[in-house]
C-alpha cells in the first residue's frame, strides 16, 4: 500500500467559503483511496480559517461523499503519508492532546 502526498494545489468551492487544498494525504486502499485534506478558505465568511476534510475517492479519482472508513492496512498507510503534511499532522495532534 504506497502513501501519496498532493503534488499541485487544488481548489474547492462551499457555501461557507472557498479556496485551496494546501496539503493532502492519501493511500491506496483496497476498495478506496482514504484522504485527508487541508482546505484553507481564501473568500467568504470562512474567509482567513482552515478545516482538514476527511473523505475518500474511487480509485478512478471521483470524490465519495460516504463516510470515510479505513482498514488497518489504511490507518498505518496514512500514517506514513501524515509525515510529509506537517499542518495537518499539528491540527490532529490538538486533538489527542
Amino acid at each position: 500500500m504506497a502513501a501519496k502526498t498532493i503534488k499541485k494545489e487544488k481548489t474547492f468551492s462551499l457555501h461557507w467559503g472557498t479556496g485551496v487544498i494546501s496539503e493532502e494525504a492519501k493511500v491506496e486502499g483496497e476498495h478506496h483511496i482514504p484522504t485527508f485534506q487541508l482546505l484553507k478558505y481564501m473568500d467568504g465568511p470562512a474567509k482567513g480559517t482552515a478545516s482538514i476534510r476527511f473523505c475518500y475517492y474511487s480509485h478512478d479519482g471521483r470524490f465519495q461523499r460516504s463516510p470515510l472508513m479505513m482498514s488497518d492496512a489504511e490507518i498505518e498507510g496514512m500514517g506514513n503519508a501524515l509525515k510529509k503534511t506537517p499542518e495537518i499532522r499539528a491540527l490532529l495532534k490538538k486533538m489527542l492532546a
